[in-house]
C-alpha cells in the first residue's frame, strides 16, 4: 500500500530541533539516558504529540509511548520507533531518526485519514546505548521480558547512582504522562535506523532491507593483583594487575579478534585501581564486546576467552558474562513490504545484515519485526561527525510510512 507523501522539511526540522538538546561544539549530541538532556528531549516530543492528539504514556522501564487510537483497541498495536538517548559524543541521527520518522509517518497517515484497524504506537525505548548504565537496551529488554526490572534498576553508573534512582526521578518529572503496565501485546514492530556502517553508501543504495542481526556477547572482566610501592617492590615479586591486563589484551586481540574477517572484538572501557602514579595497580576492570553472525563461532570464542583469562597468572581473573544474544532474522513478509515500497518510489535498495545491536532484537521475540536502514556518511556513527542526508531521511520516512499504512489496513499481522 502506498501511503500519502510525508513532509521532508518537517521531519528534518524536528531532527535538527531535537539535536539542539545536548548539542556539542563539533556538531554532535550528548543526550545520555536518564539525564536532564533526555528529559528535555521528552518534553519537546511530548509537546509535538500533544498538538496532534497522540495519547502519551510511559512504563516502569522508562519507555515513552505516543499512541494514535485505532478502530479496534483490543487488537495488538502496530509499533514503530527507536531511541532518543545518545553516546557521550554521539550524533544527531542514531536513534532519533527512528523515533522522528515514525512520528512523521504517524502524523502523515492521520492527516490523510488513512484507516487504522488498530492502534499505532510511536515508541522511544529507554537506554538503548548503555553508555551510562551498561549494558544497553534496558527498555526493550524489560518490555520483552528478556531481563527483569529489578536487575535493570540495580545497575549503577560511574558515579554510583542506580538506574532505579533515575527512573524514580523520571517519574517525578512527568506526573502528567500516565504510567502503563510494563509490557503489552505487540502486533508488529518496525524500526528505522541509520546503518552505522559503510555498505549502503558504497553500493549507492538509499534503503537497506535488514535481514537480521548478528549475535553479540559482552563481558565484564576483573584482573586482581596486589598493591605495592612502585619504588621498592622488585619486579619479580609483583602482582601487577595492569601488566597482566596488557598481556591479556594482546592475547585476546590476537586469538579472538583475529579469528576471521567477520569477527568484531572490542575492549571498550578500562578502569584501574588505585590509579595512582606511585602505586602498583591492584585491580583492572574492563569490558569486552564480541559480535559475529555465526552463533557457533561466538560459542567457540567464548571458550577461548575463558581459557585466556584463566591463564593470566600471577593475577586472578574473574569473567562475568553480561549479554548473550544470538543472531536473529527479521520477518520475510515485512522485508518484502519494505522492498516493494522502495521499488515503487524508485529508491535504490538492497538486503543487508545489521552488525550493530538494536531494540528490534528484543521486539522480534514478541512479534514480527523489521528494520529499515538509511545510509550514514562514510559509515560513521557514535561520533559527532555522524551524518545522514536529508533526502535519505525523507526516503526512509516514506518507506516506513508506506509499510505502516499497509499494516494498519491489514486484517491480520504478517508471520514472524
Amino acid at each position: 500500500m502506498i501511503s500519502p507523501l510525508i513532509n521532508p522539511q518537517r521531519v528534518w526540522g524536528r531532527l535538527m530541533h531535537l539535536a539542539e538538546i545536548g548539542a556539542l561544539s563539533h556538531g554532535g549530541v550528548d543526550r545520555q539516558a536518564l539525564t536532564a538532556g533526555e528529559a528535555d528531549g521528552w518534553r519537546l516530543v511530548l509537546g509535538w504529540a500533544s498538538e496532534l492528539g497522540f495519547e502519551p504514556s510511559r512504563d516502569a522501564a522508562g519507555n515513552l509511548f505516543l499512541t494514535l487510537p485505532g478502530e479496534d483497541r483490543s487488537l495488538p498495536p502496530v509499533v514503530a520507533g527507536s531511541h532518543m538517548d545518545t553516546q557521550p559524543t554521539g550524533g544527531k541521527f542514531d536513534g532519533a531518526a527512528g523515533v522522528l520518522t515514525a512520528f512523521e509517518a504517524a502524523q502523515t497517515l492521520a492527516a490523510a485519514g488513512v484507516p487504522r484497524r488498530r492502534d499505532l504506537v510511536v515508541v522511544a525505548w529507554m537506554n538503548e546505548e548503555g553508555c551510562r548504565f551498561a549494558p544497553g537496551m534496558t527498555g526493550s529488554e524489560a518490555f520483552s521480558g528478556s531481563r527483569t526490572l529489578a536487575d535493570i534498576r540495580g545497575r549503577t553508573d560511574l558515579a554510583g547512582i542506580t538506574m532505579g534512582e533515575e527512573l524514580d526521578r523520571l517519574d517525578g518529572e512527568f506526573p502528567e504522562v500516565p504510567l502503563r503496565p510494563l509490557g503489552f501485546p505487540v502486533g508488529v514492530h518496525v524500526e528505522l535506523h541509520i546503518e552505522q556502517g559503510p555498505q549502503l553508501e558504497a553500493a549507492g543504495k538509499v534503503i537497506g532491507i535488514v535481514t537480521g542481526m548478528q549475535g553479540k556477547r559482552t563481558y565484564r572482566v576483573t584482573v586482581s593483583g596486589a598493591e605495592g610501592h612502585a619504588g621498592t617492590l622488585a619486579m619479580a615479586e609483583r602482582r601487577d594487575a595492569l601488566a597482566a591486563f596488557a598481556q591479556l589484551v594482546v592475547a585476546l586481540n590476537a586469538e579472538v579478534g583475529g579469528h576471521d574477517p567477520a569477527i568484531k572484538f572490542t575492549i571498550g572501557r578500562v578502569q584501574v585501581e588505585p590509579n595512582a602514579p606511585s602505586v602498583i595497580p591492584a585491580k583492572v576492570t574492563f569490558s569486552i564486546d564480541m559480535r559475529h553472525p555465526d552463533n557457533a563461532v561466538l560459542e567457540k570464542l567464548d571458550g577461548r576467552i575463558c581459557a585466556l583469562c584463566a591463564a593470566a597468572a600471577p593475577c586472578a581473573v574473574t569473567l562475568e558474562a553480561l549479554v548473550n544474544e544470538p543472531s536473529n532474522d527479521f520477518s520475510p513478509a515485512l522485508q518484502e513490504a519494505i522492498a516493494a515500497s522502495a521499488d515503487r518510489h524508485g529508491f535504490p535498495a538492497m538486503p543487508i545484515l545489521s552488525f550493530a545491536g538494536h531494540d528490534s532484537r528484543y521486539l522480534a521475540r514478541l512479534a514480527p519485526a523489521a528494520m529499515i536502514f538509511i545510509p550514514c556518511r562514510d559509515g560513521i556513527s557514535h561520533a559527532e561527525s555522524e551524518w545522514a542526508e536529508p533526502a535519505h531521511v525523507a526516503a526512509g520516512a516514506q518507506v516506513l510510512s508506506d509499510v505502516l499504512a499497509g499494516l494498519l489496513a491489514a486484517e491480520h499481522m504478517p508471520n514472524a
